[in-house]
């Protein structure tokens, strides 16, 4: 992009600058990109602390995992059509203390990221708040561009949402209405027999609608019942293949009725056994194919390697 700050608002208008409809509405043969989640810079001095609510006055370990995520994913070839981090981006909630630098460092690292990979990103409980309001909404939206959308990428639809309204929009309703309306058209159209047909439909949200089953209780960490179940309804006659997410920190989900959760560890701070990584997605005529790489595997060319087994089948 002719200004370096464009990377960060290329999702405008309900979708994204270069990946549109028109532009890449076409099945085009197989290819790969990367899903990440979680960078939440601020969140490792503050679980160290056992300060979660307060701390994180400290990010460079965050900062640092990031310039080596950018790094790997510049070296891979080919390259992913696009990288799409899942929320969570930074760890001061909106209006408190740390948030100003916590995104301008972000951004920073980013930067660096090669021009030909675009930048998609979503929404989590920390851009935005657990539960959001106009003010904080348009926050987001100022500095990293729409918080719900759609693109196109060599024929597959992707649809991107904000979860925190599907979790608590008792302070914005008309957002979460706006953004059902939207969404039922999106899958409405995805179902029909309208061209373009997508060759396959992909959901990104920060929230995992399970973590293991879709019957599985309530937690902090998976949307509720209720709403899990609706969206899974709407999605499987949508045809969606795959949602992708984060917010666990930790490596989970399943595939259940042909529907694939997937839920993906942290570049940040981990919360489980994992390391810190990303995930390689390959997107083929029949099926999406995944595997988590750590930063370590990614700096050592490991990624390379998994593209081309998940390549050879």
């Amino acid at each position: 992009m002719a200004d370096s700050e464009d990377i960060f608002l290329r999702a405008k208008h309900r979708t994204f600058s270069g990946l549109t409809e028109d532009a890449e509405s076409k099945w085009t043969g197989p290819f790969f990109f990367i899903q990440a989640a979680d960078p939440q810079l601020g969140l490792m001095k503050a679980w160290k602390e056992g300060d979660c609510e307060g701390g994180g006055d400290e990010w460079a370990e965050e900062v640092e995992l990031i310039r080596r995520a950018v790094e790997a994913v510049n070296q891979l070839r080919p390259r992913p059509r696009f990288m799409v981090l899942c929320g969570d981006l930074v760890h001061a909630m909106p209006d408190t203390p740390f948030r100003e630098g916590q995104e301008r460092d972000l951004k920073k690292a980013l930067k660096e990221t090669d021009p030909s990979i675009p930048l998609v990103f979503v929404s989590g409980n920390h851009d935005l708040g657990n539960t959001p309001t106009p003010r904080t909404h348009e926050q987001f939206c100022s500095a990293w561009g729409n918080d719900y959308f759609s693109f196109w990428v060599g024929g597959v639809l992707c649809l991107v949402l904000n979860s925190q309204l599907f979790h608590d929009a008792s302070a914005c309703p008309q957002l979460k209405e706006a953004q059902e309306t939207w969404l039922e058209e999106q899958l409405s159209r995805a179902s029909s027999s309208a061209e373009p047909k997508p060759k396959h439909v992909l959901v990104f949200q920060h929230i995992p609608l399970y973590l293991k089953t879709p019957d599985e209780e309530d937690d902090y960490f998976n949307l509720k019942r209720e709403v899990r179940q609706s969206l899974l309804e709407r999605f499987k006659r949508a045809g969606v293949k795959a949602v992708f997410s984060g917010h666990y920190h930790r490596n989970a989900g399943g595939l259940h009725d042909g529907l694939d959760m997937v839920v993906s560890s942290a570049i940040g701070c981990q919360l489980g056994d994992d390391a810190h990584g990303l995930r390689v997605v390959l997107v083929t005529d029949e099926a999406i194919v995944h595997r988590y790489v750590s930063l370590e595997q990614l700096s050592v060319g490991g990624a390379d390697r998994d593209l081309q087994e998940l390549l050879q089948g």
